[in-house]
Protein backbone atom coordinates (compact mmCIF):
# COMPACT_ATOMS: atom_id res chain seq x y z
CA UNK A 1 0.00 0.00 0.00
CA UNK A 2 1.47 3.38 -0.97
CA UNK A 3 1.35 6.52 1.16
CA UNK A 4 -1.59 8.09 -0.67
CA UNK A 5 -3.65 4.94 -0.16
CA UNK A 6 -2.77 4.89 3.56
CA UNK A 7 -3.82 8.50 3.87
CA UNK A 8 -7.11 7.95 2.06
CA UNK A 9 -7.93 4.83 4.11
CA UNK A 10 -7.34 6.48 7.50
CA UNK A 11 -4.25 4.37 8.21
CA UNK A 12 -1.39 5.75 10.31
CA UNK A 13 1.46 7.11 8.21
CA UNK A 14 4.58 9.21 8.78
CA UNK A 15 4.11 12.86 7.88
CA UNK A 16 7.85 13.27 7.31
CA UNK A 17 8.15 10.85 4.37
CA UNK A 18 10.10 12.47 1.49
CA UNK A 19 7.23 11.88 -0.97
CA UNK A 20 4.85 13.82 1.29
CA UNK A 21 7.32 16.62 1.92
CA UNK A 22 7.71 16.97 -1.85
CA UNK A 23 3.92 16.98 -2.32
CA UNK A 24 3.47 19.75 0.24
CA UNK A 25 6.19 21.84 -1.44
CA UNK A 26 4.50 21.42 -4.82
CA UNK A 27 1.16 22.52 -3.34
CA UNK A 28 2.81 25.57 -1.73
CA UNK A 29 4.28 26.56 -5.08
CA UNK A 30 0.94 26.31 -6.88
CA UNK A 31 -1.02 28.14 -4.17
CA UNK A 32 1.63 30.86 -4.01
CA UNK A 33 1.21 31.42 -7.75
CA UNK A 34 -2.57 31.29 -7.43
CA UNK A 35 -2.57 33.87 -4.65
CA UNK A 36 -0.38 36.21 -6.72
CA UNK A 37 -2.44 35.91 -9.92
CA UNK A 38 -4.90 38.75 -10.37
CA UNK A 39 -8.65 38.21 -10.53
CA UNK A 40 -8.60 39.55 -14.08
CA UNK A 41 -6.51 36.54 -15.15
CA UNK A 42 -9.26 33.96 -14.53
CA UNK A 43 -7.85 31.52 -17.10
CA UNK A 44 -4.47 31.33 -15.34
CA UNK A 45 -6.13 30.93 -11.94
CA UNK A 46 -8.36 28.14 -13.27
CA UNK A 47 -5.36 26.33 -14.79
CA UNK A 48 -3.59 26.42 -11.42
CA UNK A 49 -6.66 25.00 -9.65
CA UNK A 50 -6.92 22.26 -12.29
CA UNK A 51 -3.28 21.39 -11.61
CA UNK A 52 -3.81 21.45 -7.85
CA UNK A 53 -7.20 19.72 -7.32
CA UNK A 54 -8.19 16.16 -8.12
CA UNK A 55 -11.32 17.62 -9.75
CA UNK A 56 -13.38 20.80 -9.84
CA UNK A 57 -16.58 21.95 -11.46
CA UNK A 58 -17.44 25.18 -13.25
CA UNK A 59 -17.14 28.62 -11.65
CA UNK A 60 -14.63 28.06 -8.87
CA UNK A 61 -13.42 31.24 -7.22
CA UNK A 62 -11.14 31.36 -4.21
CA UNK A 63 -9.87 34.60 -2.72
CA UNK A 64 -6.25 34.84 -1.59
CA UNK A 65 -4.55 33.76 0.61
CA UNK A 66 -5.58 30.20 -0.07
CA UNK A 67 -3.67 27.26 1.40
CA UNK A 68 -3.84 23.48 0.99
CA UNK A 69 -1.68 20.66 2.24
CA UNK A 70 -1.54 18.69 -1.03
CA UNK A 71 -4.51 19.58 -3.23
CA UNK A 72 -4.66 16.17 -4.89
CA UNK A 73 -7.38 14.97 -2.49
CA UNK A 74 -9.73 17.92 -3.12
CA UNK A 75 -12.88 17.58 -5.25
CA UNK A 76 -15.00 20.70 -5.72
CA UNK A 77 -18.40 20.97 -7.40
CA UNK A 78 -19.85 23.79 -9.50
CA UNK A 79 -20.11 27.37 -8.25
CA UNK A 80 -17.73 27.15 -5.29
CA UNK A 81 -16.68 30.37 -3.58
CA UNK A 82 -14.16 30.62 -0.75
CA UNK A 83 -13.56 34.00 0.83
CA UNK A 84 -10.16 35.19 2.11
CA UNK A 85 -7.70 32.94 3.96
CA UNK A 86 -9.31 29.53 3.38
CA UNK A 87 -7.24 26.53 4.46
CA UNK A 88 -7.88 22.94 3.36
CA UNK A 89 -5.59 20.27 4.82
CA UNK A 90 -6.42 17.42 2.47
CA UNK A 91 -4.51 14.39 3.73
CA UNK A 92 -7.74 12.47 3.14
CA UNK A 93 -10.46 13.18 0.59
CA UNK A 94 -12.24 16.53 0.80
CA UNK A 95 -15.44 16.57 -1.22
CA UNK A 96 -17.23 19.90 -1.62
CA UNK A 97 -20.59 19.92 -3.39
CA UNK A 98 -22.21 22.39 -5.77
CA UNK A 99 -23.06 25.98 -4.79
CA UNK A 100 -20.97 25.94 -1.59
CA UNK A 101 -19.88 29.17 0.12
CA UNK A 102 -17.00 29.60 2.57
CA UNK A 103 -16.78 32.76 4.66
CA UNK A 104 -13.38 34.27 5.47
CA UNK A 105 -10.85 32.08 7.30
CA UNK A 106 -12.69 28.78 6.97
CA UNK A 107 -10.51 25.78 7.82
CA UNK A 108 -11.18 22.22 6.66
CA UNK A 109 -8.86 19.72 8.33
CA UNK A 110 -8.66 16.01 7.55
CA UNK A 111 -5.42 15.20 9.40
CA UNK A 112 -4.86 14.46 13.06
CA UNK A 113 -1.80 13.51 15.09
CA UNK A 114 -1.77 10.20 16.97
CA UNK A 115 -2.17 10.33 20.74
CA UNK A 116 0.94 8.31 21.66
CA UNK A 117 3.64 10.93 22.38
CA UNK A 118 6.56 8.87 21.04
CA UNK A 119 4.76 8.01 17.80
CA UNK A 120 3.63 11.64 17.47
CA UNK A 121 7.25 12.82 17.85
CA UNK A 122 8.21 10.48 14.98
CA UNK A 123 5.56 12.14 12.77
CA UNK A 124 2.79 9.55 12.92
CA UNK A 125 -0.57 10.93 11.80
CA UNK A 126 -3.84 9.71 10.32
CA UNK A 127 -6.52 11.36 8.22
CA UNK A 128 -10.28 11.05 7.83
CA UNK A 129 -12.34 12.40 4.89
CA UNK A 130 -14.53 15.50 5.01
CA UNK A 131 -17.68 15.86 2.91
CA UNK A 132 -19.59 19.11 2.46
CA UNK A 133 -22.93 18.75 0.69
CA UNK A 134 -24.53 20.91 -1.99
CA UNK A 135 -25.64 24.47 -1.13
CA UNK A 136 -23.83 24.57 2.23
CA UNK A 137 -22.69 27.88 3.67
CA UNK A 138 -19.86 27.94 6.20
CA UNK A 139 -19.65 31.29 8.01
CA UNK A 140 -16.46 33.14 8.87
CA UNK A 141 -13.86 31.31 10.96
CA UNK A 142 -15.62 27.93 10.83
CA UNK A 143 -13.41 24.92 11.54
CA UNK A 144 -14.37 21.52 10.14
CA UNK A 145 -12.58 18.61 11.83
CA UNK A 146 -11.51 15.23 10.37
CA UNK A 147 -14.21 12.74 9.46
CA UNK A 148 -17.10 15.21 9.37
CA UNK A 149 -19.96 15.26 6.86
CA UNK A 150 -22.15 18.34 6.52
CA UNK A 151 -25.48 17.66 4.83
CA UNK A 152 -26.89 19.64 1.92
CA UNK A 153 -28.48 23.06 2.38
CA UNK A 154 -27.10 23.47 5.90
CA UNK A 155 -25.62 26.65 7.34
CA UNK A 156 -22.78 26.62 9.86
CA UNK A 157 -22.61 29.81 11.92
CA UNK A 158 -19.47 31.92 12.21
CA UNK A 159 -16.84 30.74 14.65
CA UNK A 160 -18.24 27.22 14.90
CA UNK A 161 -16.06 24.14 15.41
CA UNK A 162 -17.67 21.20 13.63
CA UNK A 163 -16.58 18.02 15.41
CA UNK A 164 -19.46 15.71 14.39
CA UNK A 165 -21.68 15.19 11.36
CA UNK A 166 -24.32 17.84 10.69
CA UNK A 167 -27.56 16.73 8.96
CA UNK A 168 -29.08 18.33 5.88
CA UNK A 169 -31.35 21.38 6.03
CA UNK A 170 -30.30 22.81 9.40
CA UNK A 171 -28.59 25.80 10.94
CA UNK A 172 -25.85 24.77 13.37
CA UNK A 173 -23.55 26.89 15.52
CA UNK A 174 -21.15 26.76 18.43
CA UNK A 175 -18.10 25.04 19.83
CA UNK A 176 -18.79 22.21 19.54
CA UNK A 177 -21.20 22.92 16.69
CA UNK A 178 -24.81 21.88 17.37
CA UNK A 179 -28.04 22.10 15.42
CA UNK A 180 -30.20 25.01 16.60
CA UNK A 181 -32.86 25.16 13.89
CA UNK A 182 -34.28 23.21 10.95
CA UNK A 183 -34.49 25.08 7.67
Amino acid sequence: MDLKEKMRLGEIYCDFEPELLKGREAAKKITRLYNLTTDADKESRDQLLDELFESRGENTFIEPNFRVEYGFNINVGDNFFANYDAIILDCAKVTIGDDVLFGPRVGVYTANHVTDPEARAKGDVYALPVTIGDRVWLGANVIVNPGVTIGENSIIGSGSVVTKDIPSNVIAVGNPCKVIKKI
